[in-house]
């Protein structure tokens, strides 16, 4: 019989932020890889939290320092998937597991100069809902997040728009 999500617990923890800059236009980050973007996230590390791990990621991936941050204490965002995982030190055996990935919303409180150290660059785009970038994670994060911003008006007015 085929496990499925709600038969099992996840066994791979990520976390990072979806983060929003205010300059005359409301903006979110992403990151480039070769063939798709993506969230400036990883995988939380022995001895970390979830919460640890984003803000750790974000620092590494960015050079965002967490102080230059606000995280929006009512919002994460959770996903499951499948995931081929690979045994350690045994590269042709890979079996799926089942990882959780949680991502923060976060406002830049002030400008700061990017640092991309483990992509191959990133970009701040538009706020403009519905988007469409990437199916799996992106979209329907950014479909929640729409729904927390307009049930949450003291966030927007935070955020200046």
């Amino acid at each position: 019989m085929k496990k499925t999500m709600d038969d099992e617990q996840p066994s791979v923890f990520a976390s990072g932020y979806l983060l929003f800059r205010r300059t005359g236009t409301l903006q979110f980050l992403l990151m480039q890889h070769a063939d798709r973007w993506d969230l400036p996230k990883g995988h939380v590390d022995p001895g970390e939290t979830i919460p640890q791990a984003a803000q750790r990621e974000l620092r590494e991936e960015t050079g965002i320092p967490i102080d230059a941050v606000w995280t929006d204490p009512d919002f994460a965002f959770i996903s499951k998937y499948w995931v081929e995982k690979r045994k350690p030190n045994d590269q042709t055996s890979a079996k799926r597991a089942l990882k959780q990935l949680t991502i923060y919303l976060g406002l830049l409180l002030r400008p700061v100069e990017l640092e991309c150290t483990e992509h191959l660059g990133y970009r701040w785009w538009n706020w403009s809902p519905p988007h469409r970038i990437q199916t799996q994670t992106i979209d329907p994060l950014l479909e929640q997040v729409a729904q927390h911003l307009e049930a949450h008006p003291e966030i927007r007015n935070r955020a200046g728009w």
